[in-house]
């Protein structure tokens, strides 16, 4: 009788250090499962932020302050239009700063 309540004694301290064990091992997970969630959160965030960052700095005014003062482009107009003839059509190219590479002069 004696070995019987010694062995059922191992088998509920068994039962409760694996008890143990798996609660802790459930907290420790469930810890993890909120910091990827807090992490998640802030990649969302932080990606709609540089969208909105994206669309304002996309706008037709910056793209073209852009290209004026950091490539030097201008905007055609007709005085600055050169015109080449292909088998007696007319037709109509962009003029091409004489600054840049394979450009004409006007």
């Amino acid at each position: 009788m004696a070995r019987l309540n010694f062995v059922l004694l191992l088998a509920v301290l068994a039962s409760a250090l694996y008890l143990v064990r798996t609660q802790y091992e459930s907290r420790r997970l469930y810890v993890e499962l909120e910091k990827a969630t807090a992490d998640a959160r802030k990649i969302e965030t932080d990606s709609e932020r540089l969208q909105v960052e994206k669309r304002a700095q996309a706008t037709p005014l910056k793209v073209e302050k852009l290209a004026k003062e950091k490539l030097q482009m201008r905007t055609v107009t007709p005085a600055i239009t050169q015109y080449v003839t292909y088998k007696d059509e007319p037709v109509a190219a962009a003029s091409v700063p004489a600054s840049a590479p394979g450009g004409a002069k006007p």
